[in-house]
């Protein structure tokens, strides 16, 4: 039986013991403490001292949701091509960063890199550098490479998509039941056979829908390719900006809404399809 004043099978003292919890509370409440004050000055710079509160009111508010609720019906027939457009910029899109996504994915996986640490660094660098670069940058490099048009947007919004369906994928091999890997492994299967039939039918779901959240991102992004001459809604978007024309941009929003339900929709069936 430990002596009086002693917890613990190694003879710590009780007083110590509090000591130490009371050193780590006091030290997770100043943390908190000043995460909390960090916040509240932030708050203060960016949002207190840098609104015109005097524009603020609840009447402006109203007009402004009074103007963009007056949807303009008669564009909708407009629409149609450009919605097309967005729908195969971003369908292109997904399907680019996909392709390049999926090799990097394996690479940044850890139980199946090919050359250990070195190849896993590289892989999550480039999923780190795409998903830290905006697409409208992206964009605008790609527009100075091989000018104006869909092309660079559908490069920018490949690029751009790497990083999360390569990531989300790499994460889930990583997760991946390792008793078909070691059955596979066991029976004498190289490398790319275990990828194929032990690691790949696992993560299948896990890349479908990656993919479709990734197309549904894609619509939006599409959206606003417009403003460095990648044409869709986008370019209509802008248009209708430019001329304050409240209800064709609501109309925009809309058709926008419509194809990612459409995609929403089609998803759902090809994943009942394929899994």
């Amino acid at each position: 039986m430990a002596p009086s004043g002693v917890v613990g099978a190694l003879g710590v003292p009780a007083d110590r013991v509090r000591a130490i919890r009371r050193r780590a509370r006091l030290l997770t409440t100043a943390a908190a403490m000043a995460v909390l004050l960090l916040l509240v000055l932030c708050l203060r710079v960016i949002v207190v001292e840098d609104t015109e509160w005097s524009r603020v009111s609840v009447a402006g508010l109203l007009r402004s949701v009074g103007r963009f609720s007056a949807v303009d019906v008669s564009l909708f027939p407009e629409l149609l091509r450009p919605a097309l457009d967005t729908a195969v910029m971003a369908t292109l899109g997904t399907l680019g960063g996909a392709v390049l996504a999926l090799p990097i994915a394996w690479l940044g996986a850890t139980n199946v890199t090919p050359c250990g640490r070195v190849t896993f660094l590289v892989a999550r660098g480039l999923m780190t550098v795409s998903r830290s670069v905006h697409e409208i940058v992206w964009a605008l490099l790609f527009v100075a490479a091989v000018g104006l048009g869909p092309l660079p947007g559908i490069l920018a919004m490949a690029v751009r998509s790497i990083g999360f369906i390569s990531k989300t994928v790499a994460e889930a091999i990583e997760d991946v039941r390792p008793g078909p890997v070691e059955a596979m492994r066991a029976v004498g299967a190289n490398r790319l056979q275990v990828l194929w039939f032990a690691i790949l039918p696992q993560v299948v779901p896990v890349v479908l829908g990656n993919l479709v959240f990734e197309w549904d991102v894609n619509i939006r992004r599409a959206t606003i390719m417009g403003l460095v001459g990648a044409g869709g809604l986008g370019l209509v978007m802008f248009r209708q900006m430019a001329a304050y024309d409240y209800g064709g941009v609501s109309a925009v929003v809309v058709v926008t809404l419509a194809l990612i339900l459409v995609g929403e929709i089609a998803s759902h069936h090809a994943r009942k399809a394929l899994i």
